[in-house]
């Protein structure tokens, strides 16, 4: 999945829309600066924006901003804004899941049955993490 990310590193992330973003992290045991494009959930208030952790727990990118919630949200023309990784808890991954599936039926019916398909779990298993832009 290197084209995305080229895409937002050449700032052409806006190409991309709102539904996707690049989330720069630090590498838990490297400190290595990584990069990952992720879609986006939910956009619950202006500066913040949740997404789900497709892999589960086992995902690099989740362990890490566990590891270190200080990280880079790049998403439509805005840059490597620094945001606040904060996880959802139970509760609340269940209401944003059940607004994801009020809202989009259709996809949620196809990525429902594509992700439990996928990791052998229960959608509603997945964690998910809400990043909070800091304001400059």
């Amino acid at each position: 999945m290197r084209a995305p990310i080229t895409l937002y590193r050449a700032g052409l992330g806006f190409a991309l829309g709102q539904r996707m973003l690049m989330l720069t992290h630090r590498g838990r045991k490297s400190g290595v600066w990584r990069y990952v494009v992720l879609e986006v959930v939910e956009r619950p208030t202006r500066d913040s924006y949740v997404v789900a952790s497709g892999f589960g727990e086992d995902a690099q990118w989740y362990r890490n901003v566990l590891a270190d919630p200080r990280v880079g949200v790049s998403v439509g023309f805005e840059l490597s804004r620094p945001a606040r990784a904060v996880p959802l808890d139970e509760a609340e991954v269940a209401d944003t899941l059940d607004r994801y599936q009020r809202d989009r039926p259709r996809t949620w019916a196809m990525l429902k049955s594509t992700i439990e398909s996928a990791t052998g779990r229960p959608v509603s298993t997945l964690p998910m993490v809400r990043f909070d832009l800091i304001r400059r």
